[in-house]
């Protein structure tokens, strides 16, 4: 029986290992990890340091640290995360090639008794998988994009309809970003590109392709995190059908004071935020804005964000992306509660979306 298994077979039978083990540093592990991964590093960040400088000066002994280094930290993962599973347990160990470090630590699980599989190619192998993967899923799909003006409530309308059972992907949760200049998130940074990468490769790899896939229309990046081209051209493709959603000034107003409330508590955050815009508007137009933050002005801000700023740039682009658009089902949303959204979802359903 082969004990070590290649990135394509382990994806085909991903969901029947027990857990996944990356045993690279923390480091490696916070930039990037395949989805759902335990971090038992055998070497953490100041160990792989240490041991890769003394390697350029002397392999030999690199190696009879390292090694002391890894025997004594597979031990403690052994003592403190192994020990409560059964001889049936049925573990992926991965590093970055699937050499030494994923080596070692899928050697002791198997003199144990575990069912350990080494990844050949480690997170090397995953992530060419991924950037693959990434190229060739998104023309699967049938495509259905919500399009409408900042504020009109895209984003809870595509939380009411997954909650009404329809098929969506929301790109700004997994970039944890609101996708406009305002959008970063308070508690929540952004994940690095690698890492959403593989948090988008795993929410296609669940979805149904003999189902529509609703998402939110989206500009080329969110925040600092760049969509996928091949998802951008088939979401903008002839073959995807566009919504355009619409909401009363006033109504938009009050969902950006809920949406953005946080701000309230930290308006020097605002202020630094909205430099951002001071090439596009003008300093003076920018510094008026922050000055009304400052004195609670947030409804008139936000008001003349929308109608300056957001609306004009957002309907240019949207119109010379989605070719659908011309083509686009509109719905009008009243406001932005939860009973608006519920209804507005079942409606779109009932409808075919």
């Amino acid at each position: 029986m082969s004990y070590t298994t290649t990135i394509g077979d382990a994806v085909a039978e991903l969901d029947r290992f027990d857990a996944l083990i990356d045993v690279r540093s923390p480091a490696e592990f916070a930039e990037d990890h395949m989805p759902g991964a335990l971090n038992w590093p055998v070497l953490d960040d100041q160990e792989r340091h240490d041991v890769g400088l003394l390697y350029a000066t002397s392999p030999f002994e690199a190696r009879k640290l390292g090694s002391a280094l890894v025997a004594r930290n597979i031990a403690r993962h052994i003592e403190t995360s192994a020990v409560a599973y059964p001889k049936t347990w049925r573990p992926l160990v991965y590093c970055w090639r699937g050499g030494q470090r994923s080596g070692a630590m899928h050697w002791f699980l198997g003199q144990i008794g575990f069912r350990s599989r080494q990844l050949i190619g480690g997170y090397k192998a995953y992530r060419a998988q991924v950037r693959d993967d990434l190229a060739a899923w998104p023309a699967r799909f049938d495509w259905r994009v919500l399009c409408g003006r900042t504020g009109s409530g895209k984003t809870r309308l595509l939380h009411a309809l997954a909650a009404e059972g329809a098929q969506v992907l929301d790109l700004e949760a997994l970039a944890a970003h609101r996708g406009s200049v305002l959008g970063a998130l308070p508690d929540a940074p952004q994940p690095s590109q690698k890492a959403f990468d593989s948090r988008l490769w795993s929410a296609l790899r669940g979805l149904d392709d003999a189902r529509p896939v609703i998402v939110e229309s989206e500009s080329r990046k969110i925040g600092r995190i760049a969509i996928p081209a091949n998802l951008l051209d088939a979401m903008r493709g002839e073959r995807s059908a566009c919504v355009w959603i619409t909401m009363p000034e006033q109504a938009r107003v009050t969902l950006l004071l809920q949406d953005y409330s946080h701000f309230g508590a930290d308006p020097d955050g605002f202020c630094r935020a909205l430099d951002g815009l001071v090439e596009l508007r003008g300093r003076a137009r920018v510094e008026d804005w922050q000055a009304r933050a400052r004195a609670g002005d947030w409804a008139g801000v936000f008001a003349e964000l929308m109608r300056e700023h957001y609306d004009p740039g957002y309907e240019r682009s949207l119109r010379g992306h989605f070719p659908a658009l011309a083509q686009a089902r509109e719905i009008t949303l009243p406001d932005g509660s939860p009973a608006c959204m519920t209804e507005a979802a079942r409606a779109l359903i009932g409808a075919g979306l």
